[in-house]
């Protein structure tokens, strides 16, 4: 069972900036893909960034060149920086684990950003 604790929420102006951070039990990251969703009031989760085991990312097409997602083994920690915050960026931001064995998802509790005009 992979538990996933993300971090670093919070309101912040249009334009400004927040890094999340998202801690797994354990070593997982060589044989899980990471990655970051969000689900804004009454819309779907949808897919922000997301980092292979190899290091490959891939990005939606709204936060390319604002957002970056990376990781830390040593540390079992995935990062996604927010940078230029729109918005429209508003959401609970959710890290997401995919077993590469499995394909068993796995999601953390969530964390509010709130970006305002």
């Amino acid at each position: 069972q992979v538990q996933l604790v993300e971090s670093g929420g919070g309101l912040v102006q249009a334009g400004g900036s927040l890094r999340l951070s998202c801690v797994a039990s354990g070593s997982i990251f060589s044989l899980y893909h990471m990655g970051w969703y969000r689900q804004a009031p009454g819309k779907q989760r949808e897919l922000v960034a997301q980092i292979a085991s190899g290091g490959r990312t891939d990005y939606a097409d709204s936060v390319k060149g604002r957002f970056t997602i990376s990781k830390d083994g040593a540390k079992n920690t995935v990062w996604l920086q927010m940078n230029s915050l729109k918005p429209e960026d508003t959401a609970v931001y959710y890290c997401n684990a995919v077993s590469m064995l499995s394909m068993t998802n796995y999601w953390g509790q969530g964390t509010q950003v709130t970006v305002s005009s």
